[in-house]
């Protein structure tokens, strides 16, 4: 069986699910599979660059670059085939979508090319401005994704819409410091201060929910100082359930090993096992 997908490539597939929802809808979703990598590069080929506008400090990565002699990115890029599944699954044509952590262009740029309204929030004005500029030359004028600088917690609360998904990938607390502005909450020191503010953003994006609407956020768990790890993603999940959302699905997004190999050995000396996995945590607001 054959059929053809958005980039007017022809796929070969004998799994009916995955013709259907271009990934079978199971709570394991492989982003290291030959399919999800032809899937990505497609989407790469459009022009599509994650990580343009983004400066992040992530000194593990910069200790491996001195150690090894090559260029291993520092940058977290979200990925297109992700957002792509996501949005078949849980979003109508046509449906809006509030992201409250933009970041890069992916999430905004995947959402107009199916159809839908986007409308990212991120504080930095150089990040926007580079989504912008990266929209125009993939999409048509009239389809560009609507891009708002600003604190999400401040900005929200002047949005007179009404949305069907809130799809996000948060700060994950301080691993990555995107800026050292005032409300951009990566640069925050304590994380108990960083989740009073997390939960802020989060109540007020459900709140622009429709009723019977989902929202889906994108996370991983980071450690302490002393090398524990937070409980930053049931952290996320008690915020959700505290601001009234049900939790309805979560799945594990396995992805690809990259620098992990290198990594690794290093981890394992204060035997610490090396992340190669992220939680996708989908949850419904009651109609």
């Amino acid at each position: 069986m054959t059929y053809i997908d958005l980039f007017g490539n022809e796929i070969e597939e004998n799994l009916i699910l995955a013709e259907k929802y271009i990934e079978p809808p199971f709570s394991i979703l492989d982003g290291r599979s030959q399919r999800w990598q032809q899937r990505k590069q497609s989407w790469k080929a459009l022009g599509l660059k994650g990580e343009d506008g983004r400066s992040v400090k992530v000194y593990e990565f910069e200790k491996l670059n001195a150690k090894t002699g090559r260029n291993i990115s520092d940058t977290s890029i979200f990925d297109p085939v992700l957002c792509e599944v996501i949005y078949t699954w849980f979003v109508d044509k046509g449906g809006k979508v509030l992201d409250c952590f933009a970041g890069g262009s992916t999430r905004g740029v995947v959402a107009s090319c199916l159809g839908l309204n986007y409308t990212g929030i991120d504080i930095r004005k150089e990040q926007i401005e580079s989504n912008i500029e990266q929209a125009k030359k993939i999409l048509p004028e009239g389809k560009l994704p609507n891009w708002i600088v600003g604190d999400s917690e401040k900005v929200i609360d002047d949005i007179n819409d009404e949305f069907d998904f809130v799809f996000s990938c948060p700060p994950y607390f301080n691993l990555e410091v995107y800026s050292d502005l005032e409300g951009d909450i990566s640069n925050l020191k304590d994380y108990n201060e960083f989740l009073v503010h997390y939960e802020n953003i989060i109540d007020k994006s459900c709140k622009k929910l429709k009723k019977g609407g989902y929202a889906c956020f994108v996370v991983g768990d980071v450690r302490d100082k002393k090398g524990n790890l937070l409980g930053f993603v049931p952290d996320t999940i008690n915020i959700f359930k505290k601001v009234g959302m049900k939790f309805y699905n979560d799945a594990v997004l396995l992805t690809p090993l990259g620098s992990a190999m290198l990594r690794a050995d290093n981890n394992m000396k204060n035997k610490k096992l090396t992340k190669v996995h992220q939680y996708v945590l989908v949850f419904r607001k009651e109609d």
